[in-house]
């Protein structure tokens, strides 16, 4: 029976410290919440342990089940989550990460709420859309204080009360978006839902969505058309006197990751709807949430990319190949030490756009959550792909944990604009509101030599379309390089200038110099 015998592979990555994370902890004391390390810690911890990852595993593999009609035949639009789903988002809810920022008076609390949200991320990923867009819907719905006065302190509760209820009977609320139809997609302006006034204040929409995610949250902010041009409003599920609102969710989607997540497809017929900010300038009003989801796809990017990062080290750490433990062979510990950059790179970025929102650098901010939202996200596939191999048959099994990282790395580059949306968005900018360029420029220059020659060169591309994502990619580098040069060890900033700004790099990850300090690296990169 000798045959049977186990070894040499590794023991679970289990019962550690996820926020241990030598980055992400400055970051956070850095950019104003060192008052949340011990909260912080105490979820990592929570993080860690064996029962979340078996929520994470459950709520993948069974998936959301709409329920369009009770037994009876009455229309209700439901749909049903396995336990282990709302296990995820009581925690979420309950440590903040939704909306209860915005209802906080301590300095930072932006930053401690997106490392809680890093932190978080890394034990399942999909929970994370709807606690993103209630945090994110509170900036925009404050353009109608009648509202905003209604909703916002349930937004920003720390109770989770699923289902489907009045809401004022409710300790607290979540809230989605409803933006996409399936003949315009990014380009809004093509959206076809019109809203009719109904003489007494509010709106009645007729139209369907394409791409809405969480529909069991309890309001959304939706797009349709009126006499004045495409205007935003609050579709809430249950109005105020108990009565259920028209959201007929015609199917869910099947897709590629995000799968314990719903996203549906609604139809609205006659929807009572609410009017919030400037009739005909929906886009406007809506896009102070947009903007604030795009900061936690750069924080959920870099948490993906940690978790994978995470999962290989330990690997390595364990696993013997050719008479020595996989971490000391030299190519895999260049490969590993070479993902750890890019993954502190991207968590340092992630930190400082929050802190950006905290002290309301309007100019910076406006760039860089674009710029950020672009490369990081970008970034996270080939990250954690590169992080799967190393793990190689034992990370292409379902049990490992990284085929779903995988699955969900593409989606924060889909969401709230892809890849081009945010590029050309970032050109818009830059033409409109030159201060954004001065802001983010005085970010990176006079901090390394290396890269004031980099910006000299970024200034000699031209800002049209064809050049959008060459001009981007360019800025969220500097910006990463700066940060790095700025705060983190010599060993991780010297590697990061040398391969992203210097081109000592190769196609792929693994091809640092042989400069590089690869030992220091991964001490500090490994998991505690």
């Amino acid at each position: 029976m000798t045959t049977h015998e186990v070894f040499n592979q590794p023991p679970p990555l289990v019962d550690y410290d996820v926020s241990a994370d030598a980055a992400l902890l400055a970051g956070v004391a850095r950019e104003g919440a060192p008052w949340a390390v011990g909260d912080l810690h105490r979820l990592g911890k929570l993080a860690g342990t064996a029962e979340p990852q078996r929520w994470a595993d459950e709520a993948n593999r069974h998936e959301p089940r709409l329920i369009t009609h009770d037994r009876y035949g009455h229309r209700v639009d439901e749909v049903e989550f396995h336990p282990s789903w709302h296990s995820l988002m009581t925690v979420a809810v309950g440590e903040g990460l939704a909306g209860a920022a915005w209802a906080s008076d301590k300095p930072g609390a932006h930053v401690a709420r997106a490392a809680g949200l890093f932190v978080w991320s890394q034990v399942e990923a999909g929970h994370s859309c709807p606690i993103s867009m209630t945090y994110a819907v509170i900036p925009a719905l404050r353009a109608n204080s009648d509202l905003s006065d209604i909703y916002e302190p349930l937004l920003t509760s720390k109770a989770y009360d699923p289902g489907l209820r009045t809401p004022s009977t409710k300790q607290g609320l979540l809230a989605g978006m409803g933006m996409t139809e399936k003949q315009g997609g990014s380009d809004v302006r093509a959206n076809t839902t019109v809203a009719k006034p109904a003489g007494d204040g509010t709106y009645r929409l007729t139209g369907h969505k394409w791409f809405t995610s969480a529909p069991m949250c309890d309001l959304f902010l939706v797009l349709a058309q009126t006499d004045k041009g495409l205007s935003c409003f609050l579709v809430p599920r249950v109005l105020p006197n108990g009565e259920r609102n028209v959201f007929r969710i015609q199917r869910l989607k099947d897709k590629l990751g995000n799968r314990s997540n719903a996203s549906s497809e609604p139809e609205f017929d006659n929807t009572t709807a609410w009017l919030v900010g400037e009739e005909g300038r929906g886009v406007r009003t809506i896009i102070e949430m947009v903007a604030m989801t795009r900061l936690d796809c750069v924080t959920g990017s870099a948490s993906g990319m940690r978790a994978a990062l995470n999962q290989a080290i330990h690997h390595a750490r364990h696993r013997k190949a050719f008479g020595k433990l996989l971490i000391d062979q030299p190519a895999m510990r260049n490969v590993l030490a070479d993902l750890a950059i890019e993954s502190e790179a991207a968590t340092v970025l992630a930190m400082r756009l929050a802190g950006a929102v905290d002290r309301d650098e309007q100019a910076f901010k406006r760039l860089a959550i674009a710029v950020g939202k672009f490369w990081v996200c970008k970034r996270q596939p080939v990250v954690v792909g590169e992080a799967l191999e190393c793990l190689g048959g034992n990370g292409y099994v379902e049990e490992s944990g990284m085929p779903r990282l995988y699955r969900d790395a593409p989606l924060n580059s889909i969401w709230e604009g892809s890849g081009n949306v945010q590029a050309l968005d970032v050109l818009r900018t830059l033409s409109r509101e030159p201060d954004s360029l001065d802001a983010l420029l005085a970010e990176v220059t006079g901090v390394d030599k290396r890269i004031d020659t980099a910006v000299a060169g970024l200034r000699k591309i031209q800002p049209e379309e064809g050049q959008a994502r060459r001009i981007v990619g360019r800025m969220a580098v500097l910006l990463q390089a700066a940060l790095l040069a700025r705060h983190a060890p010599t060993e991780v900033s010297d590697a990061f200038l040398a391969t992203r700004l210097g081109g000592d790099w190769g196609h792929t990850f693994g091809t640092l110099p042989a400069a590089a300090d690869t030992a220091a690296i991964l001490e500090r990169a490994a998991p505690a």
